[in-house]
């Protein structure tokens, strides 16, 4: 299994592109950013572990994480760039289209999308989408951006996206640029992903994920997908010998591990650390 890292960026901590260069040297495979857009200040939705209020201010003050990992893409040669998890709903999907396309042409190829559904329904109000249209939203987005992505004159129309012929270049150097969900594994999901992205991403607080590899891979295949559905797994403690058993039969590619939002030494002395626990190897 490769291994990834995840920063949750925010405007005072350690700097992305100062990250993805010390991960990449010291043999991570792929940096991971969030986003939200904004946090209204009244909210009725749920955290996702339940709480009413949020974990912490971080939430308020992540970096755009585009341009964070155009950053990254800068001072970095091969390590994969990617998000966990961003919300293509909350952009506009033509403009999104070209943002993800012009950083996967910079960066040689490396862009993967680590999408949600957008937990944070009145986050989603305020860019009018619906929130029990949320995934019908996606799908389209996705399907639109997938078609300015790979055709010569594109086209689309939908219920949320419409354009007539369009050009629109570059075209990204993978065709499609890979999309893992990052949701809770249910039925629901599964179906969804293995209809309409490239793999699924855990949540932290995700359990029996064997399991839940096994249903997607049911749907996968009912679908008629070719190959394998993509699992990443988003580490969210200490895991056990049974975490690591129940990740291999799960079939995961990436195991995504959290570093922490604070300042450069802090966060050097930890990837050092968690570099020597997974017995990687510096970059020649």
């Amino acid at each position: 299994m490769r291994n990834g890292i995840v920063l949750f960026s925010s405007d005072r901590g350690i700097k992305p592109a100062a990250l993805a260069r010390a991960a990449e040297d010291r043999g991570f495979d792929t940096i991971y950013v969030p986003e939200h857009t904004h946090i209204p200040v009244k909210r009725e939705a749920l955290h996702p572990t339940g709480g009413e209020e949020l974990p912490d201010d971080r939430y308020t003050r992540t970096l755009d994480p585009w341009t964070s990992l155009a950053t990254c893409a800068a001072v970095t040669e091969k390590i994969g760039l990617s998000t966990a998890v961003c919300l293509p709903v909350e952009s506009d999907p033509i403009t999104l289209a070209k943002t993800l396309a012009t950083l996967d042409h910079l960066s040689g190829g490396r862009v993967t999308i680590g999408a949600g559904f957008g937990w944070n329904t009145d986050e989603l109000t305020d860019h009018h989408v619906p929130a029990d249209k949320r995934r019908t939203v996606l799908k389209e987005y996705l399907e639109a951006m997938r078609a300015l992505w790979t055709q010569e004159e594109a086209s689309y129309d939908g219920e949320f996206v419409s354009f007539g012929p369009s050009w629109a270049y570059p075209k990204p150097p993978q065709g499609r640029i890979p999309v893992i969900i990052g949701a809770g594994g249910g039925p629901k999901t599964m179906k969804w992903i293995a209809r309409n992205a490239d793999g699924w991403m855990t949540t932290p607080i995700e359990t029996d994920i064997a399991a839940k590899a096994a249903v997607l891979r049911t749907e996968w295949a009912d679908a008629g997908r070719e190959g394998e559905p993509d699992v990443r797994i988003l580490v969210a403690k200490r895991p056990t010998d049974d975490d690591y058993a129940d990740w291999a039969a799960a079939g995961a590619s990436e195991l995504i591990w959290g570093v922490p939002d604070a300042d450069e030494e802090t966060v050097m002395t930890y990837l050092d650390r968690l570099a020597a626990r997974l017995g990687l190897k510096a970059s020649a």
